[in-house]
């Protein structure tokens, strides 16, 4: 039996008086017998009106109704984009990239600020990417013109952040500009900050590692003998350093040979005293070393590889994270090599782990004020800021003794109090312009796990099972740097999130993660 859909079939089909071999209507085949009635074309109906209805149900519960979550960026400007303005827009996007890249920022915000100086200028559709040596960036200019695409080395790694702040005012003023700046204007005076000489003088800098070194010292209540000692031997490892860096040494010798030197100075302690010249509260020797450790270990290098791998930099915080790796290798090389150095000699010493109570909460925010007043000096931030960062890392030891107590889980409490640290380096950053890096690491310095690291090393150069009595230090050591790294982003990002963030950088943020 078939049925007619047309809008008389219905009642059609109940008219009992209606021709069956009219060819409009439907007829019964001739042997179907009167048992087998019809099926009522309405119960058809709604039943396949039913089943409709649930489809559309289904589909509008499984369906996407917005844009994807992910979306691959298709770059094709409308109009052509003359050569000429490209090149001027990509030249001054590389020097502003190279120059955060070197002092230490973060791939995010490498991209981010590259990102913003681009569309500011309208030049569209501009890729960006960065391998921690090198950055590139390219732009496709329409169906008929070729594309662009540069790239620069990063050579020098430097930490003059009164440069770096002047590059970050810069690309304050020309985003936030009602017209843009002319594009050889902002050139130019790009060029000229990054040409411009440094705040003060060198010597500045190596009283800086001094009071660096001093700052550890006196976090451990020691003496003021061990006070003087350890900025003297922060002195002569600066001078060593720079005549090494002045003869083509690699860093990682170099790093070998400043721990070597600091060592040695605590050797020659312990010898004095075997040899009955003590000097006056000099008995923990050790606190030299670990002052050298802090102020050589590369806590910028690690605090920015864990920013990168948690933006999705993968290779870029690998490439830190491995500096960071080479760089404590060598500093393991050469205080276990002086130490073995000595012990074969003769030299009676007597090496301890132990520095005895540390010297409470007084003790502890006055020296970790010192050593934000040290890395202010050896990182160039300009006088007048100095004791901001005092502030800002006496804060954040006191946050860190205050949350000590709450429990002993390795990397738990150095994570809180890198959260505070991340905050007071945005905000600083936010309202007075100060790098946002140079800020967080001044806060975080003075929590490096110097002493872990010593006594991990002291395990390794004991005996011969030594991998095994370090691995705890080892262990330590790495969860309180990852825990500081990882805080300090967590705090960034809390504080963009409650305090804002300008629409040029919330937008350029956007931007960079649909890049990555």
């Amino acid at each position: 039996m078939s049925v007619t859909e047309d809008s008389s079939a219905p009642a059609m089909a109940h008219d009992l008086d209606h021709d069956p071999l009219d060819p409009g209507d439907t007829a019964e085949l001739p042997e179907q017998s009167a048992a087998h009635e019809p099926a009522d074309p309405l119960d058809a109906d709604d039943s396949v009106g039913l089943l409709r209805s649930w489809q559309l149900r289904a589909g509008a519960i499984m369906r996407a109704v917005r844009e994807p979550t992910q979306r691959i960026m298709v770059t094709d400007p409308d109009e052509e984009i003359s050569q000429r303005h490209a090149r001027s827009v990509i030249d001054l996007c590389l020097r502003t990239g190279e120059a955060m890249l070197a002092a230490g920022a973060s791939a995010a915000d490498v991209v981010a600020t590259v990102l913003r100086l681009s569309e500011t200028y309208e030049l569209a559709g501009m890729q960006v990417d960065i391998t921690f040596t090198s950055i590139t960036v390219s732009v496709r200019r329409g169906l008929d013109e070729d594309p662009i695409s540069v790239m620069r080395v990063v050579k020098a790694r430097t930490t003059d952040y009164t440069r770096i702040q002047g590059v970050y005012k810069l690309i304050a003023e020309l985003t936030n500009a009602t017209e843009p700046v002319d594009i050889a204007e902002a050139r130019h005076r790009l060029r000229r900050i990054l040409t411009q000489p440094h705040p003060y003088r060198r010597w500045v800098v190596t009283l800086g590692k001094a009071i660096l070194a001093g700052g550890v010292v006196v976090m451990y209540d020691a003496s003021f003998v061990l006070i003087l000692v350890a900025a003297l031997a922060a002195v002569a490892v600066d001078l060593i350093t720079r005549l090494m860096d002045r003869w083509g040494i690699a860093t990682f010798f170099t790093q070998m040979g400043a721990a070597a030197v600091t060592t040695g100075i605590a050797t020659v302690m312990y010898w004095l005293q075997s040899q009955g010249i003590e000097l006056p509260g000099a008995n923990r020797p050790t606190v030299i070393v670990i002052s050298g450790i802090i102020m050589l270990l590369s806590g910028i290098g690690l605090t920015s590889a864990a920013r990168d791998a948690i933006d999705g930099y993968y290779v870029t915080a690998s490439a830190r994270m491995l500096e960071v790796i080479m760089l404590t290798l060598a500093l393991a090389v050469g205080i276990s090599a002086t130490l073995g150095l000595v012990l074969k000699i003769g030299v009676p010493i007597q090496v301890g782990t132990s520095l005895g109570p540390d010297g409470g909460l007084a003790a502890g925010t006055l020296g970790s004020a010192l050593i934000g007043i040290g890395f202010a000096l050896t990182s160039y931030i300009r006088l007048r800021m100095v004791p901001l960062l005092a502030i800002v890392a006496g804060l954040v030891f006191a946050a860190y003794y205050v949350l000590r107590p709450l429990t002993d889980q390795p990397g738990l409490v150095p994570g809180m109090a890198g959260v505070v640290a991340g905050v007071l380096g945005y905000l600083t950053y936010r309202w007075f312009k100060v790098p946002e890096a140079a800020m967080t690491m001044a806060g975080l310095i003075g929590l490096i796990p110097g002493l872990a690291v010593y006594r991990a090393l002291y395990a390794l150069m004991g005996t011969e099972y030594g991998v095994i009595q370090a691995l705890p230090a080892l262990v330590l050591a790495f969860a309180t740097g990852l825990g500081l790294a990882a805080g300090s982003t967590i705090g960034g990002y809390l504080a963009r999130r409650f305090f804002g963030q300008d629409r040029a950088s919330q937008k350029a943020s956007r931007r960079t993660q649909e890049a990555t």
